[in-house]
């Protein structure tokens, strides 16, 4: 047996050697690059990791008023209440004289009363008038405001801040902002930054209000809808609160609509709601919000509340955009998310917990 070891010898190794080499000897592919880009989704729309305010289904769209136009209708209604002005003029007028064919003094009082009723009637006439008008120079002064911004003279950024300061001077929310203003008169010369100053200064603190204006009116309703046990009272309660809550956001914005007024706005706010299909909101709402084992587990007057809240709530946010004589640029416009958690059980825990 011969135990001397074996001398070292060379061999001829195969042309495709490569493929005999072991797996983990293999040299690694070098990077290559693909026709097709990788699109990767923003945090903002991922519905894994974005909160219910950034979902687009809790922002609402801006709410814009109707296009006055002629119709028919108003047409035919026009030419109607022109023929009840006439009846009604000649039944007092032969009333009048009917009056006068008994006795001197009814004749005279008749007459005295129709002036009065006739001068009460142009009252009430010129007062709707004035909210009318004061409604449409919010709007006017709206579309006003974004021209300014765009212009490169600063005399426009300085009369749109006159005007804002000029309309909203009876509030006393604006005082220290029009004073804040007042101070920094010629220190800024581009009209888009004079412009957010002003909707930070003047515009801030009515926004607060009208968030809390918001906030009680969609409290209220989801609570007196989530113990009433009629659905008429429901929904008497409901247009009787969002009435209430429509000529408020009016009023702390400095348009103080009139009867004819306050209806224009509601039917704006109606038509809006109808047009953006926010009234038919429904249960799918409720188990984004809340989701579906907890809804489960509501009761449905109390889910019914929710949704009634909410509804109030994205009312109050059309009437805001209706009313406020700014477009939303340097603050940001509240939506359907400012107020959930305030209205769901446990609805904004998790912002507050991210924050």
């Amino acid at each position: 047996m011969n135990d001397r070891p074996r001398k070292p010898a060379a061999f001829t190794l195969p042309a495709d050697a490569s493929a005999m080499e072991p797996q983990s000897e293999k040299r690694s592919r070098p990077p290559a690059a693909f026709d097709e880009a990788v699109r990767l989704t923003p945090d903002a729309e991922d519905p894994f990791i974005a909160t219910t305010a950034d979902l687009p289904d809790f922002m609402p769209p801006v709410a814009t008023p109707r296009p006055r136009r002629l119709t028919l209708g108003g047409i035919a209604m026009g030419a109607l209440g022109l023929l009840f002005s006439l009846a009604v003029g000649l039944w007092v007028d032969a009333l009048i004289r009917d009056l006068f064919s008994r006795n001197d003094w009814l004749g005279y009082l008749a007459l005295a009363a129709a002036a009065i009723a006739v001068l009460a009637l142009l009252g009430v006439v010129l007062r709707e008038l004035i909210g009318l008008r004061r409604l449409a120079a919010v709007q006017d002064l709206k579309r006003d405001v974004i021209e300014a911004a765009a212009s490169p003279k600063p005399a426009a950024g300085r009369a749109i801040v006159g005007r804002l300061v000029h309309l909203l001077a009876a509030r006393p929310q604006t005082a220290r902002g029009r004073a804040r203003l007042a101070e920094t008169e010629g220190e800024i010369i581009d009209a888009a930054h004079l412009v957010d100053l002003a909707e930070r200064e003047l515009m801030e603190p009515l926004d607060r209000e009208a968030r809390a204006l918001i906030l009680g009116a969609a409290k209220r309703v989801s609570i007196v809808t989530a113990v009433s046990p009629r659905a008429l009272v429901d929904l008497g309660y409901v247009i009787y609160e969002c009435s209430r809550l429509v000529r408020g956001m009016a009023e702390l914005y400095g348009g103080r609509p009139g009867k004819i007024g306050m209806l224009r706005l509601m039917r704006d706010v109606v038509a809006h709601l109808a047009v953006t299909g926010s009234i038919a909101m429904g249960d799918s709402l409720v188990q984004q919000v809340l989701g579906h084992g907890l809804a489960s587990k509501l009761s449905a007057r109390l889910g019914e509340g929710v949704i009634n809240g909410l509804m109030t709530a994205r009312i109050g946010i059309a009437a805001m955009d209706l009313c406020r004589p700014m477009p939303f640029r340097a603050l940001k416009r509240p939506g359907i998310g400012d107020f959930i958690g305030d209205l769901t059980p446990g609805g904004g825990s998790g912002r507050r917990d991210e924050a």
